[in-house]
């Protein structure tokens, strides 16, 4: 793939958060509802209440929240008639805002980094509780990954590392098979900063 072409891949994967996007996704209930869609495809909120455990009209009002703020859209190809409302994830990666494009509410930007910050966390505490499973030989499954690797590289050379890393995970997913019963949720948080902060 062309320079060029990869550049206008990124753009049109690239999605920069709106407000509403921003308020939507700071609420815990609507990000654990976010999660869900990594693991299936599309969802009705009969499967968001019993996978989350909250009564089906709160799922429903949280979800067309979801969707009013464009997180998410109808899949009306699922449906089993025209009553039934089944939705499914936007594509694209979002970005929530930097120099060229400047965060629509500095308030909410903030509290999505942090909230996004807690939920990183989460995940690194759950890799560390099961990591003594994994090095002790208890186990041989794999279920994360933790590297870490200082190199030194100008923002240029770094902003291009990270145009990779961002490609190679979605060639991995476009590749992924939807019916492979193998096929598995992975959250993959990648975590850089230089030593000026």
């Amino acid at each position: 793939m062309s320079e060029g072409a990869k550049g206008e891949r990124q753009q049109a994967d690239q999605v920069w958060m709106t407000s509403a996007m921003l308020k939507a996704y700071a609420h815990p209930l609507r990000r654990q509802m976010m999660r869900l869609f990594s693991r299936r495809e599309h969802l009705r909120a009969a499967d968001v209440a019993a996978d989350l455990g909250v009564p089906a009209n709160s799922a429903s009002f949280h979800l067309r929240v979801l969707a009013d703020a464009g997180l998410i859209e109808e899949a009306p190809e699922h449906a089993r008639d025209r009553r039934d409302r089944v939705w499914k994830s936007r594509k694209g990666a979002m970005s929530v805002g930097g120099p060229e494009h400047p965060v629509p509410d500095e308030a909410l930007g903030s509290a999505m980094i942090r909230s996004i910050a807690d939920d990183h966390q989460a995940m690194m505490a759950r890799v560390i509780a099961w990591t003594p499973e994994y090095v002790s030989g208890r186990t041989a499954e794999v279920h994360a990954a933790f590297s870490q690797r200082m190199v030194r590289l100008t923002e240029a050379e770094f902003d291009a590392l990270m145009d990779r890393v961002q490609d190679v995970i979605a060639e991995a997913a476009d590749a992924h098979d939807t019916t492979d019963p193998a096929g598995r949720p992975w959250q993959i948080d990648i975590l850089a900063a230089d030593d000026t902060i």
